[in-house]
């Protein structure tokens, strides 16, 4: 079977998004019964009008940040950082002042649960032991530490950025 490549970002975005959108280009990456898989690039002060969807929505922060929001609620995002939103509920996303890149995955069917992970059913090993300790309650846990940040090397004069 040979390698199938599907090219989005720059150059491939067209205006995207419900009535009432601004500031927003994406492009469709893959699309079928099942659901849909695309990219969005937000300009700053961009906004995806409040509208709702069919589908399981996760919305997949990869550069930059912004604002989710469901109703009166609003949240910030960044890279890093998804947003899940259920069939059917209004939702909006928009940019202030730095502009966000994001992958928008559409499910037509709910996501399946995976056995002892979802709902705080996982299980944490012992250090070094590589066996389970004990079942995890909801709610329990915390953050992992960040890593040390890498050291940043000089750009390299050959890199040309992102291909158009």
């Amino acid at each position: 079977m040979p390698i199938e490549v599907r090219r989005f970002g720059v150059g491939h975005r067209r205006p995207d998004g419900p009535p009432g959108t601004r500031g927003i280009e994406g492009q469709v990456i893959r699309s079928e019964a099942s659901g849909v898989i695309s990219e969005l690039a937000f300009d700053r002060h961009a906004r995806i009008a409040p509208h709702a969807n069919p589908n399981w929505t996760y919305l997949i922060v990869i550069e930059g940040g912004g604002w989710v929001g469901v109703g009166d609620e609003r949240c910030r995002v960044q890279a890093g950082e998804a947003v899940v939103w259920p069939p059917d509920v209004l939702h909006a996303a928009w940019t202030d002042g730095a502009p966000m890149r994001a992958i928008v995955v559409e499910f037509a069917e709910p996501p399946r649960a995976l056995p002892d992970v979802i709902d705080g059913a996982g299980m944490p090993k012992t250090p070094g032991s590589g066996t389970p300790a004990r079942r995890v309650t909801k709610g329990e846990g915390s953050l992992a530490p960040l890593p040390a940040r890498p050291v940043r090397h000089a750009p390299d004069p050959d890199d040309e950025g992102e291909p158009l």
